[in-house]
Parts: structure tokens; sequence; C-alpha cells
């Protein structure tokens, strides 16, 4: 497994107010796939996503991605990992307002190792026409898109995606699925994307299923379909 978390366990509060938002959880999924991790508000999903983004710390349990262990991680290293190896996408794309778009792309570009090439991952997400507009003068799907384009400039070895098209209507958000399947099958980049949304598990390599912080389901989509196949 590229990602690998075993016995995982996060809390939130104490006594009568304690929240287990994840509850010895064990989940993982190989390199290369695109996997959607379903689950009704508080079930522990974004918990998960955190954890795995090393935005957030495991109270016990390990994480692994690839070769590298980001659960004994200090501040700075995890600073590092996310720097150089997480991309993430908000359902809030958080761009910068004053800067265009091929401008905050290369912000993050400016700053990474190994950066793709600014003007091929804008051809591929179909921005190459949007390039030189301010996100103001953008969509919400032009606008998540941009974001995506920020989060995969560094080259990232997974990309993680937050109910990225929940601010979406379902043409912006089918527009939004196919780049990423599109980035997937160009780049190679592993996806996890967390939603509430049961129509986007088709296009997944894998699905999982989490509820009251426990992994309920876990398992190879034998009948995976393209985007324009799913009903959103």
């Amino acid at each position: 497994m590229f990602v690998e978390v075993r016995d995982a366990v996060k809390e939130y509060g104490e006594g009568e107010s304690l929240i287990r938002a994840m509850d010895n959880v064990n989940f993982g999924t190989e390199k290369g796939e695109i996997t959607v991790i379903l689950g009704p508000s508080g079930s522990g999903k974004s918990t998960l996503l955190n954890m795995i983004g090393g935005i957030d710390r495991l109270d016990s349990g390990t994480i692994r991605i690839g070769d590298t262990g980001i659960t004994g991680l200090k501040k700075n290293g995890l600073t590092d990992y996310r720097r150089k190896y997480v991309g993430f996408v908000f359902q809030s794309y958080n761009l910068i307002p004053d800067l265009t778009v091929r401008e905050n792309v290369e912000v993050v570009a400016d700053i990474s190792k190994d950066p793709l090439d600014i003007d091929k991952l804008l051809d591929t997400l179909e921005l190459t026409k949007h390039k030189h507009k301010f996100p103001r003068e953008l969509s919400g799907g032009q606008q998540q898109r941009c974001a995506i384009a920020r989060a995969l400039v560094k080259n990232p070895d997974i990309l993680l995606c937050d109910e990225l098209t929940g601010a979406l209507d379902s043409k912006s958000s089918r527009y939004v699925l196919k780049m990423l399947e599109k980035v997937n099958a160009d780049y190679g980049t592993t996806i996890l994307i967390i939603t509430h949304n049961e129509g986007i598990a088709g296009m997944a390599d894998r699905i999982v299923r989490i509820h009251d912080g426990k992994i309920v389901e876990n398992t190879v989509n034998s009948d995976k379909r393209s985007v324009d196949e799913l009903e959103i």
C-alpha cells in the first residue's frame, strides 16, 4: 500500500464531551489510485484527510505515505512533508484575489523543488485562455480548477480533495471531476476525495466508507466508470 493508516485514534474534548473522531482506523490505498471516501457530516472523513495531510496529529497509531512515516515527524518535518509531497484542494478555493490564474499557480511553483510545467498544466486543466484573469472574473468551476492546478504544480505524490464539488452545481461538478480524472491519467497522481455525494464513488478505483470514526468499507471498485457516465 502507498498510503497506510494503522490503528489510528484521534480524540477531541474530554469527559462527557469526548468525541472519538477516529476510532482505531485501518486504511490503505495503492499508488496511482483514485479513492473516494464517503460518510455523513461528523463521520470522521475530514479528520482522516487532515491526518494523512499532516495538518493534525494522531493520539495513537501510525501513518505512512510511501517511504515516509509521518506520525513521528516534528513540526518542521510535517511542514516539509506538506510542502514537498501533498497537494490540497478544498471546497473554498482559497485563491489569492489580486493574482491572476497563472500567478496563483506560479507562486507555488516558485517554492517547489520539482514543479510541473505551468503552461502544460494549465492546458491540461483547460485554463490557458483564462490564465490572465483574476479569480473574481472566473466561475466557481474555473476557480476550483485553478485551485487544482495550484495544488498539482508542485508535483505532489498525493492530492487530497475535501468536498471539492460541494459549492458547485452539477454541471461544474462534473467538469471538475473530469479534470481530476484526466490528471490521474496524465500524471499518475494518487488522489483521495472525501465527499457525501454517493454519485462520485463510481469514478473511484477504491471506495471507502466511514461512520462514527470507523472504517466500515474499503473495497476495490469492480464497476469503475468514467465521470461522463455518473449521475451527480
